[in-house]
């Protein structure tokens, strides 16, 4: 069924063109995407509709009952509905259109218009973990297509309107027949002179060549939210591409590269560092003071008696989370150093602590239930391989 594309507007069927454009942009600006972002389909089944309803050929075609923007066809091989997708088949080998077996043209897309929708766009920006863990405010320089001030978007030095191609007569394409082992072919591809839009600008705007947009440089700040991380893309809609004839703007998608951190390394929203503790305090006991990633004073708190490898955790100390805020957890690994030399004074007393603690090496079985040896570790960390 072809769609209502006058209901779609809002508007009469004998509607002029004033009307029309007057009715897309209080639509346009009621749903766009910076305004309703939840409104992004609409936005574009509006603006579709009017680059329709303000093409004369397409308004014809809606006007007798048709939709210039179905690209079903009949007759052909898609007649055969055992063999459902063959003429696809045949579209993928011999161009966008074709008709095998000769007689009729090829099965037509219909011209693609000359005000269309602009493409995404993409850049890339690395921060450092701090930065990821505060979020931050970032002005970022992005090369793109942006509207013609001289034209508008128009592409007409005199804001003529547009004329039908006179290579293709307005069907945006051009057709050729070829003869194969298949019969007699016909093809069509996007014609040379519109670029299949249908329509060319007869008085070209001297800045921007016709296409109602140019290339350019320009500044955009970026609010770049806490907890982000590599990869994370930020989106900015309707900063993307121009489309061209002046076309609603794509929208701009910053991605995010992680630079590695000196002190702490990152696993989803929880952190880790290493802490080297000289084995006195790990006996002992000892407060160590430590920076989070935010910059608040931390205290690790090393427990008397703390064996190798040990981690403390400190909750709420690692990076927040996109939404919510809440942050993850620091896991501090306690890293403890026994002294490689020692002076006469010190071996002395640590013989008289010896003595005192009157304990001997051993050897631990596989099936010793000490857990927390150093044996026990390492078939822990090699089972989870």
């Amino acid at each position: 069924m072809a769609r209502d594309y006058y209901a779609i507007l809002g508007v009469d069927r004998s509607a002029s063109d004033q009307e029309l454009k007057r009715a897309y942009r209080k639509l346009a600006r009621e749903l766009h995407p910076d305004v309703n972002p939840g409104e992004e389909e609409r936005f574009k089944e509006v603006t579709t509709a009017y680059e329709v309803l303000s093409d004369p050929q397409k308004r014809q075609i809606v006007d007798a009952g048709g939709d210039p923007l179905d690209s079903r066809g009949g007759g052909g091989f898609d007649g055969f509905g055992g063999f459902g997708g063959l003429s696809d088949v045949f579209e993928a080998f011999f161009g966008q259109g074709f008709n095998a077996g000769g007689g009729g043209a090829g099965r037509s897309r219909g011209p693609k218009g000359r005000v269309r929708a602009g493409s995404d766009a993409l850049v890339r920006v690395t921060l450092d973990l701090e930065e990821c863990a505060s979020g931050v405010r970032q002005e970022l320089a992005v090369d793109t297509a942006i509207l013609c001030d001289s034209c508008v978007g128009s592409g007409s030095a005199t804001s003529a309107k547009p004329a039908r191609c006179a290579t293709c007569g307005g069907a945006g394409e051009v057709q050729s027949v070829q003869r194969s082992f298949i019969g007699q072919m016909i093809t069509a591809r996007p014609c040379p002179t519109c670029d299949g839009a249908g329509e060319v600008v007869q008085d070209p705007c001297g800045k921007c060549g016709g296409g109602g947009r140019v290339r350019a440089r320009r500044s955009i700040m970026v609010d770049i939210p806490a907890g982000v991380g590599e990869g994370v893309r930020v989106r900015l809609a309707g900063q993307g591409e121009v489309g061209p004839g002046g076309g609603a703007a794509g929208d701009l998608y910053v991605e995010v590269r992680e630079r590695a951190h000196p002190v702490f390394f990152r696993n989803g929203d929880d952190l880790h560092c290493t802490v080297r503790v000289p084995v006195v305090d790990a006996a002992l006991g000892a407060t160590v003071p430590l920076t989070t990633i935010l910059g608040e004073e931390a205290l690790v708190e090393v427990a008397p008696g703390t064996q190798p490898g040990t981690v403390a955790e400190l909750r709420g100390q690692g990076m927040p989370q996109v939404r919510g805020g809440v942050r993850g957890t620091l896991h501090v690994h306690l890293d403890v150093v026994v002294p490689a030399k020692l002076d006469h004074k010190q071996s002395e007393k640590l013989r008289e602590f010896r003595d005192l603690r009157d304990e001997e090496p051993e050897v631990v079985s596989a099936a010793s239930s000490h857990t927390g040896g150093l044996f026990s570790r390492l078939k822990e960390a090699f089972r989870g391989r």
